[in-house]
């Protein structure tokens, strides 16, 4: 019996991170491609429709371009209430974030958006409640001296320094990482993709 063609998979993202979490579950990307978009919080966007919309859209810009190959896309926000803490890109902004998760529960929302060789697109949201402890002053310092904030919704990174500062986590490490691995892969095989 032959064996089906293998599908060719583009990853719409330049983060390192998203490569480094699909290798784990075996998935390497022929293609990366970086997408731009308006990142911009549209006015009264809640943060699940607003990680949902970015997803879309990167993966919406990709396909133009990827000639039938399955492309996935992701994004990633993080929300203390109904407010979205952006990507951080000062160090003011960093320690405004921090301060505001300090001793409380946040979420993590992760959309993924994934366009088949067919022009279908499907999509899933993932969501982990992080909860972090108390943070002294002096810890915010010295994460705001690591530079681990740069880019990283919510002015960190549990892989690195602030991983301590976590108290309980309900939900996907990966996708506080950057991609919730499980609905990776629950897309991909969905459409067609082989594990």
């Amino acid at each position: 019996m032959a064996k089906s063609p293998k599908i060719e998979l583009v990853l719409a993202s330049a983060s390192d991170r998203r490569l480094q979490l699909l290798a784990q579950i075996g998935v390497r990307p022929e293609r990366v491609v970086a997408t731009e978009i308006d990142e911009a919080l549209l006015p009264g966007e809640r943060p699940r429709a607003f990680a949902q919309r970015l997803a879309r859209e990167k993966v919406l810009v990709a396909a133009g371009a990827a000639g039938g190959a399955l492309v996935l896309a992701a994004d990633t926000v993080v929300a203390c209430g109904q407010r979205t803490l952006a990507k951080a890109g000062s160090a003011a902004e960093a320690r405004s974030h921090l301060e505001r998760l300090s001793g409380r529960r946040h979420q993590v929302i992760t959309a993924l958006a994934l366009v088949d060789a067919d022009g279908r697109l499907r999509t899933r949201t993932a969501l982990t409640r992080v909860t972090f402890k108390r943070l002294s002053a002096d810890e915010i310092d010295r994460h705001i001296d690591s530079n681990e904030w740069r880019g990283k919704a919510g002015g960190y990174a549990i892989q690195g320094l602030a991983g301590a500062f976590v108290r309980q986590l309900n939900g996907s490490y990966s996708n506080v990482v950057g991609l919730p691995l499980y609905e990776s892969a629950g897309l991909l095989r969905a459409a067609g993709y082989a594990l």
